[in-house]
This record gives C-alpha cells, sequence and structure tokens, in this order.
C-alpha cells in the first residue's frame, strides 16, 4: 500500500511523504503508482521549477518527501493543496492501494 502524509503546521501544509508500493500490479504496469508518481513529481516540480522555490526533496525506491519552510509552504499552499485534493480523489477510488493521511506538527 501507499501511505501519502501531509503534514500541517500553523494551518499551512509544509511537508509531504508518499512511501511503500501500491501492489495494484506487477512493476511497469501499475497504474496506481503511476498515477501517485506522476501527481508527486508535477507538484515538485512546479513548486521547485516553475515557482523557483526552494523545497527539500528526498527520493529513493518506494519514498518521496517534499518539505517546505514556512514562509515558502505559503508560497506554495495551493499546489500542495491541490495535490492532496488529487492524491485524496485517487484515494477513495483505490482504497485498498492508497491510504492519505493528515499530521499536525
Amino acid at each position: 500500500m501507499i501511505t501519502v502524509t501531509f503534514f500541517r503546521f500553523a494551518n499551512v501544509f509544509n511537508a509531504c511523504e508518499v512511501s511503500g508500493h501500491s501492489g495494484y500490479c506487477e512493476q511497469g504496469f501499475d497504474i496506481v503508482c503511476a498515477a501517485v508518481s506522476s501527481a508527486v513529481y508535477m507538484a515538485a516540480n512546479t513548486i521547485t521549477d516553475i515557482q523557483h522555490i526552494n523545497a527539500e526533496v528526498t527520493e529513493s525506491d518506494g519514498f518521496f518527501s517534499l518539505k517546505l519552510s514556512p514562509s515558502d509552504a505559503k508560497k506554495a499552499s495551493d499546489i500542495i493543496l491541490g495535490l492532496k485534493l488529487h492524491l485524496t480523489a485517487l484515494s477513495e477510488q483505490y482504497k485498498k492501494y492508497i491510504k492519505v493521511k493528515i499530521s499536525e506538527v
């Protein structure tokens, strides 16, 4: 299962972590994994390359993390909220494969 955790500080989302594999289908054919990966990378690239906001991005097999400072999180809030909305919709469609959580920090 893919677990997505959005971290909220002072009512603003300032980080997200994605971990795990969906297990929907074999590697290379997994549409759930592809949908999540595509959405996460689009959000991260928009924040860093289009908005030129400094973000700490960490990635490895089955793990992705995006962290923003409080001031930068405010600048990127619409993109993070859009990502949350999109991944929440996917988690409702693929309940056995994606879980979205909110963590207050």
